[in-house]
């Protein structure tokens, strides 16, 4: 159990800020970079998930945002040994598979797609999308990140797989696609 007794440390004035295994790094690191999109990720899953209606996806996106803080840690836990312990809390394929799965029991409803969607439609669908596009700045962060250092391969999938779990989602809260405004090429090109 995390417990938090002060939220100022003074320990970051520096520039600098602690990892899971005691070692600081610039709060600027790659590291970090991939560690705060993934923070902004889940704060844009909290706007969503104000505005969604009970339900499934509502409940999913609540299960998300508690994922993404193991994804967090996971991420600031150095080394390139991905084994979850007491100590160590690492992302894990099943977390990953069960996003697969949402994303099937939801695709089963929608409409097939004839076009690139943009986002919007509907205020949650517009705020999922946004979530979506906060996740994939993530995603790029991450992989950032595996360029320079060892990043857990589950970690990884997780958030590849997060933002087509939210595109379905989106889609989900627009009248299962019917709702879903589509892209028209060249549209207003005069």
């Amino acid at each position: 159990m995390v417990r938090l007794n002060r939220i100022y440390t003074r320990t970051g004035d520096d520039g600098t800020t602690g990892l899971v295994d005691g070692s600081r790094i610039a709060k600027n690191a790659a590291r970090m970079a991939a560690i705060g999109t993934v923070d902004e990720a889940n704060c844009a899953i909290g706007v969503a998930v104000c505005a969604a209606p009970d339900g499934d996806i509502a409940a999913d996106l609540r299960r998300i945002q508690n994922d993404l803080f193991d994804l967090g840690a996971d991420l600031a836990t150095p080394g390139d040994d991905f084994t979850c312990g007491e100590m160590q809390l690492r992302m894990t394929d099943a977390q990953g598979q069960w996003l697969e799965s949402r994303i099937d029991a939801l695709n089963e409803r929608l409409e097939p797609l004839k076009s690139f969607i943009l986002p919007g439609g509907s205020e949650i669908a517009a705020r999922v999308h946004v979530a979506r596009a906060s996740v994939r700045s993530a995603e790029r962060a991450c992989v950032a990140l595996a360029q320079q250092h060892a990043v857990n391969p589950a970690a990884l999938a997780y958030v590849n797989r997060l933002s087509d779990y939210l595109f379905v989602a989106a889609r989900a809260f627009n009248d299962h696609g019917r709702a879903d405004v589509l892209w028209v090429p060249g549209a207003h090109r005069g």
